[in-house]
Parts: structure tokens; sequence; C-alpha cells
């Protein structure tokens, strides 16, 4: 059987399933089974995580391209992991009466209608950052999430860090940086924004209409293809895929997630290759507890590293996933280095694992990144119109 036949026949196989699959009811040893909607390199990087737990079992892929489909089934294998079903419509995926849970880590443009499927088909949920591709999706996410009583964490790793809470609540809970006033964000050189596409012709087994999906109908493109992120069709650029992951821990040691404001300015300063996503961008967004948070970045080879640095009355706290350093206005530095390998998303994975058995509210509720996301719009949105912008109702 050759390998299309072979997709074809487990589609089949999968669909026939579902049909006679029964809903189940998650007992406290049975295994977490799971569908991956987006099976791309993030989606293999979160599985690498995935797979550390014994009682999940990664059971259907779901991708428009049979290629990313079948890279995922390798990686199954080589984790002595079985072959799962294949699919390419998410909503035939989502059919499955047996799936637990799914991981959703396809492009931004999808998020709202996958996310909103799966929890009325009454699956948990983890979701890549950022939530939403516009500020007005997050609100009817978070209605499916909570009138559907499921759970849905959003990638934001930084939640589930142990160094990161050990700073909140060393500095912050106990206020002992003082007064924060500006909480700085940069991210520069990430060269993932940069990735060129290896093929000019469009693969046999990708569906470029599938993946192009909600929005509007457009001839082949590899380079939107390959590199969605830099198109603002697809994605928000650097802001919404990496200062989302920064202003969250801004938002969460803080205490406070929604803006009162925002300027930005930024733009295609270097890289001419048709992107419409900056590769440079300055953002500040204003907070109402008399405080200010800033981005910068730009894809210009000259610049590299990211990281946060509060500067408050008492001190200044420097954090990044490697570790942190706080300088106190007297005294020396104390430093704490976070530990080896992925800490972060491993126990992010296992936070969700955890409330998809126990119910609970996971570090990176659906609630949460919607509030970072949307403050990241702030500042495309910002950067787009040059001019202030504030949230509108129906974004919060």
């Amino acid at each position: 059987m050759n390998s299309t036949n072979r997709r074809t026949f487990l589609r089949s196989a999968a669909a026939a399933a579902a049909l006679t699959a029964v809903p189940r009811v998650l007992g406290a040893n049975d295994r977490i089974r799971l569908g991956v909607i987006g099976t791309g390199e993030r989606a293999r990087g979160d599985l690498s995580c995935f797979y550390r737990f014994s009682d999940v079992e990664v059971v259907a892929l779901c991708d428009a391209w049979d290629e990313a489909i079948a890279k995922t089934q390798d990686t199954l294998s080589r984790a002595g992991r079985p072959t799962a079903s294949e699919f390419a419509d998410y909503r035939a995926l989502l059919d499955r009466k047996d799936i637990d849970a799914v991981l959703i880590a396809t492009p931004d443009h999808w998020h709202k209608d996958i996310a909103i499927a799966a929890c009325r088909a009454g699956k948990d949920v983890y979701v890549e950052k950022p939530l939403t591709l516009k500020p007005e999706e997050g609100p009817a996410i978070i209605a499916a999430a909570r009138e559907n009583k499921r759970i849905v964490q959003v990638g934001m790793q930084q939640r589930s860090g142990d160094h990161y809470r050990q700073a909140k609540e060393t500095y912050f809970d106990s206020g002992k940086i003082g007064k924060v006033t500006i909480a700085r964000t940069w991210w520069h050189g990430n060269t993932y924004h940069l990735r060129k596409c290896p093929f000019q012709d469009k693969p046999a087994g990708l569906d470029w209409n599938r993946f192009v999906g909600p929005l509007a109908p457009r001839a082949w493109d590899p380079q939107q293809f390959w590199n969605w992120r830099a198109y603002l069709d697809y994605g928000g650029g650097q802001i919404t895929d990496l200062f989302t992951h920064w202003i969250d821990v801004v938002h969460w040691f803080m205490g406070q997630d929604l803006p009162t404001g925002a300027v930005a300015t930024g733009g295609v300063y270097n890289y001419k290759d048709g992107r419409t996503a900056p590769d440079t961008i300055n953002v500040l967004l204003e907070y109402p507890g008399e405080w200010t948070a800033t981005f910068e970045a730009t894809l210009a080879p000259g610049a590299r590293g990211s990281g946060i640095e509060f500067l408050a009355s008492e001190g200044r706290l420097n954090i990044t996933r490697a570790g942190y350093t706080f300088t106190p206005l007297k005294g020396d530095p104390i430093e704490v280095r976070a530990g080896a390998g992925d800490p972060l998303t491993v126990n992010h994975v296992d936070n969700f694992l955890h409330c998809v058995r126990s119910r609970a509210t996971p570090n990176g509720d659906v609630a949460i990144g919607h509030r970072s996301a949307l403050a990241s719009h702030l500042g495309n949105i910002a950067a787009l119109k040059k001019q202030r912008i504030v949230p509108e109702k129906s974004w919060v």
C-alpha cells in the first residue's frame, strides 16, 4: 500500500470508528487520549513534552500537509508510541468520542474556530499562543470554554516556570521590589521569522486551500505557507508571537492585565521580501496602576537576545527563561538560574494534564491567554494606525 492510499485508508477507518465510539468518562487511572491539530515543528516540540507522561496516548493527527503528519508519526515511532489515526479535516478528528483533549498548534488564524469547536465537542484544549488572531475573538473562545466546562491551557509556559513563580513571590508578592514604574521587554534577532521556503512548487500532499481556511482565497505562495508569521493575515508578527510571552509575565507579576492605552511604531525597514508584519517594532502600553510596559524588537542581525526588566523604587529585576537577577538599591545582586532543558513547557504540559483530571483552573487559563494576546493586539493596531489605541468594550 503506497503512502497516499495508506493515509486514505487510515482516515476512512478513523472516521468509521468515530461513528461507533462511545463517549468516555475519564477515570483517575485512565490514559488521556490526545488529538493533535496542526503537526508542524511547534507541535512536535510540544509532543516531546507530552511524551514524558506515560498516561498520555496520542491517537489522532490532523494537518493540511501529509508530510507534516508523516514527520509526527515518525516522532511517535521513535518515542516508542503507536501510530496515530490521520485526518485532513479537524472536524472529523473532533467527532471521535474517545479523544479527551486536543493540542492545537496551527497558524493563529485557525485558533478561534478550532478551539471553539473543540470545546463544543467536549474536548479539553492545549492551544499554542497567541490565543487569537484578532482581539474580538477572545471573548467567544472564553464563552465556549466556560459554557462547555472545558479546560483550556494557552501555551504561555512561563506561567509554569519555577523560577518565575519564585521571583514573583519573593519580590512582587512581598513588595520587596517597591513601586514598579516601567516593565521593559525586548526580543531581538528571532531568526524563525526569516525562514525561507525550501521549495517553490506546491507539494502534491499539501492542501493549500485548507491551510488558508477562513481567510480570503489566494494563489499558492510558498513564503506565506512556510513563513506565515511574517504575514499579518495569519498572525501578528513579532508582537503576538514574542511579546505575548513577555507581557503575560508582566501581567502576572504586576496583577494587572488590561492596558488603558497603547502607542506603537515600526515597519518593514530591512527585509523587503514581501512580508507584511514589521521587522522592527516599538510598543508602549499604559496601565491603570501608574506604570508602563514596553516592547522592542528587530530582526536585523545586529541585535540579539530577549528578556524582561522591571524598574522599581527598591531595585530592578531582570528575568529570562534562563533565570533572573535582582539588583537592590544597596547590596549585591541576587542571581537564580533555571533548570536545564525545557522545564517550562514540561511543567506547563504537566499542569494541563493535572487539570484535565482534577478540573482545576490551569496556570495559563483561557481568560489569561486572551488578555495577554489583547495587549499584543493593541500594539499591532496602534502601529498600523499610527495612533493611540484604547481597548474596545467588545474586546475585553
